[in-house]
């Protein structure tokens, strides 16, 4: 063991680590939902550090349009279409292959997430979307289970570490999800790659600080970033004494109560989306701004009813109930995707 550890030589020098904080990360079970632009840096910044076991869930594969900022892939990537799940674990066991890595090609939900969040001692967030971070918030504060929340948009990215009974949840900060096209999506607004790399080195540094026995620094505070401007906000996120999760311990994500639904329509190539919620009657979208963050993505249309965008391969109808038809997939895994990836909830 003390041969193995020469390669983290310049990490145990650090006054703050040394051998014992090393020995501790090598014995560490993290699980990361999400391998896109945040989740590939921190797997990267992981596995290299020397961490235990790394699983990684991720339910898309590798597009071209990935590269520009999902470090772990590459052409090679595309061209086999692989799941970027598979793909992040071949790259990783090349950036060291101590780190035992294993690979879920899977959609997080309520029905599969006990078993694929299990045995953890840190949940990261590499996801795009608030339902799968709802869930993640439901599972961490109900067994008790650190994890950190991560999101960038444009030029902006923020990162918090939460520690449930520690601390605040991510319900304190965002009690309820926004109406339907209320969040601006990476879609809609574009992404700096050098965003993704500024948030998700900082979650990285904060994940081994804590696994490492010295507790995370961006406990119960909100690191918010403004690349453009290079500014960063500290937001200080104080308990919420109604808590819908942490303070009244209702796990409706989790339990599957809560959160988008989709059905495929029998004999159509399409799924009908309902959006993640709480309410039984959502807040309704609003289809003028939705439709100008749209309109470089594809055609849209409106009217008082509906909206209506289209790229070359997918159509989705949005009503008033911030429900969707999506049209060109009879996947409900796919149609949810699309959904938050456009919609943006």
């Amino acid at each position: 063991m003390k041969g193995d550890l020469q390669r983290y030589s310049r990490q145990m020098a650090l006054r703050q680590f040394g051998e014992a904080a090393q020995e501790r990360l090598s014995r560490a079970r993290v699980v990361l939902v999400g391998c896109g632009a945040i989740g590939s840096v921190l797997a990267y910044y992981l596995a290299a550090a020397g961490i235990g076991r790394l699983r990684i869930v991720d339910r898309d594969t590798v597009e071209e349009n990935n590269l520009q900022r999902q470090l772990l892939f590459d052409e090679r990537d595309v061209h086999r279409g692989l799941p970027k799940a598979v793909a992040a674990k071949a790259h990783l066991r090349r950036v060291n292959s101590a780190v035992k890595i294993e690979a879920v090609v899977a959609d997080l939900d309520a029905g599969n997430a006990a078993r694929h969040l299990a045995g953890a001692d840190l949940l990261l967030d590499g996801t795009d979307n608030l339902e799968t971070r709802f869930l993640i918030n439901d599972f961490s504060v109900r067994e008790g289970l650190p994890w950190i929340y991560c999101g960038i948009v444009g030029v902006f990215g923020h990162t918090m570490v939460i520690q449930p009974g520690a601390g605040p949840c991510l319900r304190c900060y965002l009690p309820e999800p926004p109406a339907a096209g209320d969040l601006p999506s990476c879609e809609s607004e574009g992404i700096a790659g050098p965003v993704a790399a500024v948030t998700a080195g900082t979650a990285a540094f904060n994940a081994l600080r804590l696994l490492a026995g010295h507790g995370a620094g961006l406990a119960g505070r909100m690191a918010m970033y403004d690349c453009w401007e290079g500014s960063l906000d500290d937001v200080r996120v104080d308990r919420r004494p109604g808590c819908p999760t942490c303070s009244q311990r209702r796990f409706s994500y989790l339990e599957g109560s809560s959160g988008s639904r989709a059905t495929a329509l029998c004999g159509r190539q399409a799924v009908q989306v309902w959006a993640a919620t709480e309410s039984a009657a959502p807040k309704p979208p609003c289809f003028e701004e939705l439709a100008r963050r749209l309109a470089r993505q594809g055609q849209v249309s409106f009217n008082k009813y509906v909206l209506q965008f289209r790229t070359d391969r997918f159509e989705i109808s949005l009503f008033t109930d911030a429900r969707a038809i999506v049209k060109g997939t009879a996947d409900p895994a796919v149609a949810r995707s699309l959904y938050a990836r456009y919609i943006g909830t």
